[in-house]
């Protein structure tokens, strides 16, 4: 399948690195090692970077890291997850003009103990080729096959 980069977006809490784990096994069920898939997490990346400012500014140069890093692996040929809130509208765009890109919006109205880190800011997607998925209505499996199924309809019409 075409490498392709997969923006999971929501507020903390709604499922995006749940998901990324198990879209990677689904994305390459028989754990081809030709196949290169990769999850940029925004909880890893604060952590390399050693960034936790939570203002719009610490959440623009933590997107902005990701960002740098889905860029440089998909030119190598990486098909990338990003898991990472990026409550920037402006942010998340600017990947979808240079890259064949699904954009999935997950959220719920369940209290899951992150309520601390939303973003009061957040701009969820618009496009109406974005995937929308409320997480507290369906399982993790149907979900992630909710994305597939998109997915795999991308990269073969790419």
């Amino acid at each position: 399948m075409k490498n392709i980069i997969i923006w999971l977006t929501g507020q903390p809490g709604s499922g995006k690195t749940t998901l990324a784990k198990e879209l990677i096994k689904g994305m390459n069920p028989q754990n081809d090692s030709s196949i290169k898939i990769i999850n940029i997490d925004g909880d890893d990346l604060r952590f390399i970077n050693k960034n936790k400012d939570y203002s719009k500014e610490g959440r623009i140069r933590n997107i902005s890291s990701a960002i740098s890093i889905a860029r440089f692996l998909a030119n190598k040929n990486y098909s990338c997850i990003l898991s990472i809130v990026a409550p920037y509208r402006f942010l998340r765009d600017e990947l979808k003009e240079d890259f064949l890109f699904l954009e999935v919006y997950l959220h719920t109205s369940e209290i899951r103990g992150r309520e601390e880190y939303f973003a009061k800011d957040y701009e969820p997607p618009v496009d109406p080729s974005s995937l929308t998925i409320d997480t507290g209505n369906l399982t993790v499996k149907e979900s992630v096959d909710e994305i597939l199924t998109v997915y795999r309809k991308m990269a073969t019409l790419a």
